[in-house]
């Protein structure tokens, strides 16, 4: 537990400073807007081009080990989108953030560390393997069903050709693709350029807590909690336990058994609210079920690994 805590109580001081400093005013509502640009736009596209352009993409594949992972992940987008907007009424757009919110694990922030103090250093293969494709998958599924549902009653080809421009004025979809060119290119980037952009990725999941605390100022829970509880249900307990389904199914070993479980374990990461953001849909669900479903992943992931083998 303690170590569990080690890991989460540095997120939620971020996030806190961002409320407080927002709250008694000594940040700015504009200031906040500033940042989630800077964020969203800048440092979360270069943290993804630095972590896509220097991975070993052939060692990492383990396509058992994916299909756990991200069967799971799509059965709970599928079912969170529904549940939104047959059970609880919102509309589509609302239903697909919603849903990405079931879709996108804490797989960096939480997933890699609690891994790491659980099982040890040599246990983290699968989470990378998972890591690896999680942001441009996922990203891929989300503003896909956000096109096609924004642009209902538009031909397929209109709505292809959306989806396709919004991808590609995606700053987060750019810094992914521009990392996966320079990987399988081989392109040398240079120095000076390396380390700047470095530089600006180290500030990417500071600022998107900061800001994230920042939001929940404006964005209180009220009214959509029993939507915020859906959707914790779903990342923390739905998740894993279809994770972990899959994976008896696939026969994985014990190591990648453990990561994939874990990961799927794990609370929505702050790229949910990013998204949202982006959209203008649904942002008060995001904002508060990243905050509130990270404080009972403390209960829940410690008896994920109680019974995990």
């Amino acid at each position: 537990m303690q170590a569990l805590l080690d890991v989460i109580l540095p997120v939620f001081l971020v996030i806190a400073a961002g409320y407080f400093a927002t709250r008694f005013r000594l940040f700015s509502h504009d200031a906040v807007d500033g940042l989630t640009k800077f964020t969203q736009n800048i440092a979360i596209p270069c943290l993804l081009f630095k972590a896509i352009s220097s991975l070993d993409l052939g060692a990492e594949f383990d396509l058992p080990l994916l299909a756990s992972f991200y069967l799971a992940a799509f059965t709970c987008f599928a079912l969170g989108m529904v549940l939104a907007h047959k059970v609880f009424g919102r509309n589509w757009a609302d239903s697909v953030a919603i849903g990405f919110c079931c879709l996108f694990s804490n797989s960096v922030m939480l997933g890699l560390p609690i891994t790491e103090r659980a099982f040890g250093p040599e246990a983290l293969a699968g989470n990378y393997a998972i890591v690896a494709l999680h942001a441009p998958i996922l990203y891929l599924i989300g503003v896909t069903s956000m096109e096609v549902v924004n642009g209902q009653g538009q031909s397929a080809v209109a709505t292809t050709r959306k989806i396709l421009s919004s991808m590609f004025h995606n700053a987060l979809v750019i810094g992914i693709g521009l990392g996966a060119l320079v990987n399988v290119t081989g392109f040398p980037v240079p120095a000076a350029l390396e380390e700047a952009v470095g530089l600006i990725a180290a500030a990417a999941l500071p600022a998107a807590l900061f800001v994230l605390g920042g939001v929940l100022v404006r964005y209180k829970p009220e009214g959509d909690l029993k939507v915020i509880a859906m959707v914790g249900t779903i990342s923390l307990v739905v998740h894993p336990t279809l994770a972990w389904s899959f994976a008896t199914i696939l026969d994985l070993d014990r190591d990648a058994f453990r990561s994939v479980v874990l990961t799927a374990a794990m609370a929505p990461g702050v790229n949910t609210y990013v998204f949202a953001n982006i959209y203008g849909t649904a942002k008060r669900v995001a904002a508060s079920s990243v905050l509130l479903s990270t404080v009972v992943s403390v209960f829940s992931i410690w008896l994920w690994l109680l019974i995990l083998p």
